[in-house]
């Protein structure tokens, strides 16, 4: 085989698979997108990425990225993502979102989950769901009449909303997204019925717990204990979303009874992302709840507009800023890490969790007017703003939590960013059996990086700065970064799609 050559050769990295815990120095040889070897002294490629001195492994997969879009990608390569999935919202239809997708130059491999939250809209209030609009915004629509969000389903109409999901899965999707926390009055019986599907599918949810609280009740911990009895009362595989973020300052208590539910084998997998800082969109119910402060520790003016900075001073402010456009994006920076250990204690618990995996939440791209940036244009432009995980939630976990202060060795947080997602999902989606792995016969999703250089540079005032530290980053083959530089003509990502209902 290896005298026949390559479309492309990785030469001499430290190349590391963290499922087989394969590491060693030396080539990868890829042909038609795939993996054709690993070993010494490969044939030639048509194609030679120089990897000295560098770290070869599977591309990282987000398996929580909300941008889906040329821009979003573009700057979650620099981040070392290669697979970019709209799991914890989704999207409705999904047939159509994937045409829509189809029809755009993506660099990430692309995927939905069905959307829940729009099949309520659609039930309870009549807004047909449409897949050429972002999930954000989606959230945001339906303001004028909430009893989508705050009015539980009837028997019929929670039959109604699971036939819309059960259409979601037979066009492909990947689970069911269940942010419960923007229709806190779903009840359980609909959620039983949401939960009872994606059980028969072989499927996953992928849940934003229904409260974010410190205080009981209607806490965040007893909103983990209904998840972990929708797992045990429906035996659906439970998929925590940002363990970090809903769970506040009780992420202790949260991650002990979620563990403690782990270890009775129940099937529930959790996510965090290395942030103090949390976003959605302005008309969120919870920043509307009586003693906000109380219940979440956080003031108003810890609350900000994304596109502006304009901060808040109490609910009537947040309800004014609703009013004017449902779905603008807000920054809640519920913990201050830089100046306070504790709450750098608590992101730890939460970014650590045995097993969890790293997903980024990473947002659109909005510009000053409120819409989103669709364009092409490299760099992007300097009015464009995003929550700083959008740029750098993965090479920010590496070099802080890896190479700085040493919380967890290479391979092991290497893990939380490839095999671990991609094990979340595999069953759901077959096409990841062949990502998150650095194995001859798997696609050639990899990235090459150095790792004294790798460091996120998004910060809160200057959003839109790409990553450093990745030399080369390759989606099914094709370089989307090669030598640190973007190739602005590359889009090979390619849809992943979920195997549909069981027979």
């Amino acid at each position: 085989m290896t005298t026949l050559g390559f479309d492309c050769v990785l030469r001499g990295g430290r190349v590391m698979d963290p499922e087989t815990g394969f590491d060693r120095v030396t080539d990868v040889g890829l042909t038609e997108g795939k993996i054709a070897a690993i070993g010494d002294d490969l044939a030639p490629g048509a194609v030679e990425l120089q990897a000295e001195g560098l770290i070869v492994a599977p591309g990282f997969v987000d398996i929580h990225a909300h941008g889906q879009s040329l821009a979003a990608d573009r700057m979650q390569a620099f981040d070392g993502v290669t697979t970019a999935l709209e799991l914890e919202v989704g999207a409705l239809p999904v047939d159509s979102w994937y045409a829509a997708q189809a029809g755009r130059r993506r660099v990430c491999n692309y995927g939905t989950s069905a959307a829940w939250l729009f099949a309520r809209q659609q039930v309870k209030i009549g807004l047909t769901p449409d897949a050429s609009v972002s999930s954000m915004i989606g959230m945001g629509q339906g303001a004028e009449d909430r009893r989508w969000s705050v009015d539980a389903a009837s028997d019929d109409e929670a039959l109604r909303i699971v036939g819309q999901l059960r259409k979601g899965l037979e066009q492909g999707a990947i689970g069911i997204g269940i942010p419960n926390g923007y229709a806190p009055g779903a009840g359980i019986k609909e959620l039983t019925l949401v939960c009872d599907l994606a059980a028969e599918a072989g499927s996953v949810t992928f849940t934003h717990i229904a409260n974010a609280s410190n205080i009981d009740p209607e806490s965040s911990v007893e909103s983990y204990v209904q998840i972990i009895g929708l797992a045990g009362a429906t035996g659906a595989h439970m998929h925590v979303c940002h363990l970090n973020s809903t769970s506040l300052l009780d992420v202790e208590r949260s991650a002990q009874v979620l563990k403690r539910a782990q270890d009775q084998g129940l099937p529930i997998t959790v996510e965090a992302y290395p942030y103090g800082t949390g976003s959605t969109v302005v008309s969120a119910g919870f920043l509307q709840q009586p003693d906000f402060t109380g219940r979440t520790g956080s003031t108003y003016d810890r609350v900000e507009l994304l596109r502006t900075g304009e901060r808040f001073a109490d609910a009537g402010s947040v309800r004014e800023a609703a009013e004017r456009d449902s779905g603008d994006i807000i920054l809640w920076h519920f913990l201050d890490t830089e100046n306070d250990a504790g709450h750098q204690r608590l992101l730890d618990v939460s970014v650590l969790y045995p097993g969890g995996a790293i997903a980024s939440d990473a947002l659109p791209w909005v510009m000053p007017d409120g819409s989103l940036y669709e364009g092409e244009a490299w760099p992007l432009p300097e009015s464009a703003v995003s929550h700083p995980r959008s740029s750098g939630t993965f090479t920010r976990f590496i070099g802080d939590y890896v190479r700085e202060r040493g919380k967890i060795d290479l391979m092991a947080g290497l893990a939380k960013c490839t095999i671990i997602p991609t094990q979340v999902i595999e069953a759901s989606a077959p096409d990841m059996a062949r990502k998150g792995r650095l194995q001859e016969g798997c696609d050639a999703d990899l990235v090459v990086f150095d790792l004294a250089s790798l460091r996120d540079c998004a910060t809160f005032r200057d959003m839109n700065r790409p990553a450093q530290g990745m030399r080369h980053v390759l989606v099914n083959g094709v370089p989307v970064i090669r030598d640190g530089a973007l190739d602005e003509s590359a889009a090979p990502g390619r849809a992943i799609r979920g195997k549909g209902l069981l027979a």
